[in-house]
C-alpha cells in the first residue's frame, strides 16, 4: 500500500513547494491520480476546482505571498461539511443532489490558509455510527485490509489519508468519529476541545458532542492543520521533570482484546493505572447523543423514514424512545464527571489508553467476542466528547497485521502536552 503522499509530511511538501521542486498543481495531480475507486474513500472529486485553486496557490507563492504550512496542500473534506458548489450528500438518500451554497467555517479557514480542496470523503449516514460501512454510497474499505471496515463516521477521510491519496483531511467527531477510523486505518487523528474549531456549515448530529477534527499521517501534521484552523497553540509548559511524556496516567479499558492492550500499554509501561467509570459515562453519552440526534431528525424521519438506511433508521427510532428524564439526569451527571476528570488532570498531564479496544472487524460485522460493535467502538472515545476534552490518536503498532492506536487526552488549553508526548512516542 502506498499512494502519492505516503510517508511525506506537510513540512516535506512545503519545502518542495517553496524550493520550486514541486508545484501545487503537481500535488493536486498526484492526489487525483492516486485515487483508488475500490476503497470508496471519496463521495465526490473536484478536479476543476482543485486545479484552479492550485494555480492560484502557485501564483501566490511565485509573487511572494505565503499563507503558511497548508499553502498549496491538497485536503479532503468529510461529506457532512459544506464546500461551496460541491454536493453535501451526508451519506444519505435524503440529500441526493444537494449542493452547498457556501463554505463551512472550517473550510473557509482552510482556504484562507492556502489549502486546496480536492473532494468530499465518504461518511457513515448522517455521521450516526462508528463502522464506516453504512452509507448510501456503500462501505469505505480499509486500505490496510480491504475486507475490513475503515471505522466511522469519518471513514473516507481516514482511508484517503491512510492510502496516501491526500496528506490531510477534515472530519467530525461526536463519539469518536475522527479517532476511530484513524486508529483502524493507522493514521493520526485529533479531536480538539469542544468548540475550538467552529462547526458552522457542518450538518449536526449532536451539537453538544460534535467536534470538527483533523486527520493526517502524523501528529505533527495534525498540529499544523489545527493551528491553521484556530491560530497558534498555547504552550502549556506542564511536564514532569525527567518524565518523557510528562505525568501520564493509564486508563484500563473495560473490555478489549488483550493483545491490543498489551501493545498500547508497552508505550507507557510506567504510567500508574487510574479508574474511569466507562459505564456511567456511556449512559450520559447515549442520553445526550440520542436526544439531540432525534431533535435534528424528528421531522425528516416522520415524513420519509424509508429514505434512511435500515441501521440508521433503527438507531433513530431507538433515539426517539429516549425519555426526557434521562437527558436531565445525564446533564447533571456530566457536570459531576467533568469535576472528577478535572481533579484527575490536576494530578496528571495526560491520560493514555487504547483508542480502539479491538482491531478493525470485517465489513458488515455487528458483534465480536468482546461484545456488540455499536457500543464497543465508542467505548474508549466517547467519554472525551461528553467532557469536551482534547484527544489525539496516533499509531501504536500492529496486532495481527492490523493497526492499533494509542489515545492521549488532556485538559483544554494543554493541547501542546498531547503533541509533545506524541512526538516522543513516535521517536520510540
Amino acid at each position: 500500500m502506498g499512494g502519492f503522499f505516503t510517508g511525506r509530511t506537510l513540512a516535506d511538501l512545503g519545502r518542495g513547494l517553496r524550493s520550486g521542486t514541486e508545484t501545487a498543481r503537481d500535488l493536486v495531480a498526484g492526489a487525483l491520480d492516486s485515487v483508488d475507486p475500490d476503497l470508496n474513500a471519496f463521495a465526490h472529486l473536484d478536479p476543476e476546482g482543485a486545479a484552479a485553486a492550485a494555480r492560484k496557490a502557485d501564483e501566490e507563492l511565485a509573487s511572494g505571498t505565503d499563507r503558511g504550512p497548508l499553502h498549496g496542500i491538497p485536503v479532503a473534506v468529510k461529506d457532512i461539511i459544506d464546500v461551496a458548489g460541491l454536493p453535501t450528500g451526508m451519506g444519505s438518500a435524503h440529500f441526493a443532489g444537494h449542493v452547498a451554497e457556501a463554505d463551512a467555517a472550517c473550510v473557509a479557514a482552510l482556504r484562507s490558509a492556502g489549502a486546496v480542496i480536492v473532494g468530499k470523503t465518504g461518511t457513515q449516514e448522517f455521521a450516526f455510527g462508528a463502522t464506516g460501512d453504512v452509507s448510501a454510497s456503500g462501505p469505505v474499505r480499509n486500505p490496510r485490509d480491504r475486507e475490513r471496515m475503515s471505522g466511522g463516521s469519518s471513514s473516507g477521510s481516514a482511508a484517503a489519508v491512510a492510502a496516501g491519496t491526500v496528506p490531510l483531511a477534515l472530519g467530525t467527531d461526536t463519539g469518536g468519529s475522527v479517532r476511530i477510523p484513524s486508529a483502524f486505518c493507522g493514521v493520526a487523528g485529533f479531536k480538539p476541545a469542544h468548540g475550538a474549531v467552529p462547526a458552522g456549515g457542518v450538518f449536526p448530529l449532536s451539537p453538544s458532542l460534535d467536534h470538527v477534527g483533523v486527520l493526517a499521517g502524523t501528529a505533527a501534521d495534525c498540529l499544523l492543520a489545527y493551528e491553521a484552523l484556530t491560530g497558534p497553540l498555547a504552550r502549556d509548559g506542564a511536564e514532569g521533570a525527567g518524565e518523557p511524556l510528562g505525568r501520564a496516567a493509564w486508563i484500563e479499558p473495560p473490555a478489549a482484546d488483550p493483545e491490543v492492550v498489551r501493545t498500547v500499554r508497552a508505550l507507557v509501561p510506567d504510567a500508574p493505572a487510574e479508574p474511569l467509570d466507562f459505564a456511567g459515562l456511556r449512559e450520559v453519552f447515549l442520553a445526550i447523543e440520542f436526544s439531540e440526534a432525534y431533535d435534528v431528525h424528528a421531522e425528516r424521519i416522520a415524513a420519509a423514514p424509508d429514505r434512511y438506511l435500515p441501521v440508521t433508521r433503527g438507531r433513530l427510532e431507538e433515539a426517539g424512545r429516549m425519555p426526557g428524564w434521562r437527558l436531565v439526569r445525564a446533564l447533571r451527571e456530566r457536570d459531576r464527571y467533568a469535576a472528577e476528570i478535572a481533579a484527575l488532570l490536576d494530578r496528571y498531564d495526560l491520560l493514555a489508553m487504547p483508542t480502539m479496544p479491538i482491531t478493525a472487524p470485517k465489513i458488515g460485522a455487528t458483534e465480536c467476542e468482546f461484545g456488540p460493535l455499536t457500543a464497543l467502538l465508542v467505548s474508549l472515545t466517547s467519554p472525551w466528547n461528553v467532557l469536551g476534552l482534547p484527544a489525539l490518536t496516533i499509531p501504536a503498532g500492529t496486532v495481527g497485521g492490523l493497526p492499533a492506536g494509542v489515545q492521549l487526552v488532556t485538559r483544554r488549553g494543554a493541547e501542546d502536552v498531547l503533541f509533545r508526548a506524541a512526538e516522543r512516542l513516535a521517536r520510540g
